[in-house]
């Protein structure tokens, strides 16, 4: 049995936040609360995904989430540019990656395995301030969608190695995605359908 990791509850933004929300496409992405996780749904799909193929193989057939599930689920923008990178996997390229975007490092105590954990981050978040115009119109440029449709691929084809204990987000879009797929096994939702999907 697989066990899901939480995201952070939703935390109040100020007008100026808003506006930059709204601009870089993130808005309706922000206002998604926490589903709760549905450990047995998440580990049925998993036993049922394909790694070769990036499908889950269901009694009806193949079907698999696409980048039009992402944008209406999530509401996160799929077009524009490659969001890549180098992966940083050791504490010294992580430091100075810090430093250049931060102007401040983390300390060994808050990396966990080759990353940072997320309790420096939200703590670095709330002493920096978005201040730098051309980094905020910049993100609006790049394709989050297809990034976190991704994320969720790789995330499933780790998930299903028989020596993984655990799954990372993005959750929710996975459990949306089912229930809209499997109407059955939904939860009836509290209001008529919305925009973003994962806002019911």
């Amino acid at each position: 049995m697989l066990t899901c990791d939480h995201p952070f509850p939703l935390d109040q933004y100020d007008d100026r936040v808003k506006e930059h929300l709204r601009f870089t496409g993130f808005y309706h992405a922000s206002q998604i609360g926490i589903v709760q996780c549905q450990k047995a749904l998440v580990n049925a799909l998993v036993e049922r995904w394909h790694p070769n193929t990036h499908t889950f193989h269901l009694p009806i057939g193949e079907c698999a989430v696409t980048l039009e599930d992402m944008a209406m689920i999530l509401g996160l923008p799929t077009d524009g540019l490659p969001v890549t990178g180098i992966t940083m996997s050791n504490f010294e390229t992580l430091e100075a990656e810090c430093l250049h975007q931060f102007e401040i490092a983390p300390r060994k105590s808050n990396y966990r395995g080759s990353g940072i954990k997320l309790t420096w981050l939200r703590d670095l978040k709330e002493r920096l301030q978005l201040t730098d115009e051309n980094n905020i119109q910049s993100i609006g440029q790049y394709s989050w969608g297809s990034a976190c449709l991704a994320h969720l691929y790789r995330a499933l084809c780790r998930a299903s190695r028989f020596d993984c204990k655990e799954i990372d987000d993005p959750l929710t879009l996975l459990l949306v995605w089912a229930w809209i797929r499997l109407p059955y096994l939904a939860p009836v939702p509290r209001e008529p359908r919305s925009f973003p999907l994962a806002n019911m």
